[in-house]
């Protein structure tokens, strides 16, 4: 009887943890759907020019020679000379910064394709950024005759767009909202809230080639013109429509 009743109660537990841990009803969530919102979209552009104040050139110097020490040293001396006239010309040390230096050997053949013999190449780059653009041509004339004989190109830009970038996206944004003010009367309805805005800005450089044989004449100042620049921002916005 004392074993009987030992077991029964067990049983009884078992049964119930059983029951516990078999298959729960299904829960449901509603979710109310959300309405219909009405938008319309529209975009608007803003374009500010200005004038640059501020250019950025690549320097080089290129020699040559059956002997790479020769090379070398000669290069050393043209590029030298070169740093020290942009110095001259006021540009500070912290915009004179080389960007290339190279040394390689070049296979020389005849009109048999037979080699002759190995020229070594030296290259020396240096990036120069110009602060005062009415020393530019003077700067590139002593360049040249310093040694510099690979002038890449002349890029010119605002160093501060901060002020302009902030006038245009202001007229972006008001040209966008006069587009939806002029389309939402047109139609009958009214305009609502923002809901989503975006914008893009684009502040282009101005890019010109530089041709040494528009200095053909010794002591001729380089005919450089900054000309201007535009930035350029579109914005797009989604109203609501009430």
């Amino acid at each position: 009887m004392k074993i009987k009743s030992f077991f029964l109660p067990a049983l009884i537990l078992l049964g119930l943890a059983l029951a516990a841990c078999g298959p729960s009803s299904p829960t449901s969530i509603n979710v109310s759907p959300q309405p219909f919102q009405r938008t319309i979209t529209v975009s608007g552009t803003g374009l500010v020019t200005l004038t640059p104040d501020i250019a950025y050139i690549n320097i080089g110097v290129q020699t040559q020679d059956a002997s790479a020490t020769v090379a070398m040293t000669q290069n050393n001396t043209s590029a030298q000379a070169v740093i020290a006239v942009l110095k001259a010309a006021g540009v500070a040390d912290k915009d004179i910064q080389t960007t290339n230096f190279s040394i390689y050997p070049q296979q020389q053949y005849d009109n048999n394709g037979k080699m002759t013999g190995i020229i070594y190449m030296v290259q020396n780059t240096v990036y120069v950024t110009v602060r005062d653009l009415n020393t530019l041509g003077s700067l590139l004339d002593s360049s040249v005759t310093a040694g510099a004989n690979s002038i890449n190109s002349i890029t010119f830009d605002v160093a501060d767009k901060t002020s302009a970038l902030s006038q245009a996206r202001l007229a972006a944004v008001a040209e966008a909202h006069k587009q939806a003010v002029e389309l939402t009367g047109a139609s009958g309805v009214s305009l609502g809230d923002v809901q989503t805005i975006s914008y893009y800005d684009s502040t282009p450089p101005v890019a010109v080639q530089y041709d040494r044989a528009a200095m053909s004449v010794a002591g001729n100042s380089v005919p450089v013109q900054a000309g201007s620049m535009q930035i350029t921002t579109t914005v797009t916005i989604v109203y609501a429509l009430k």
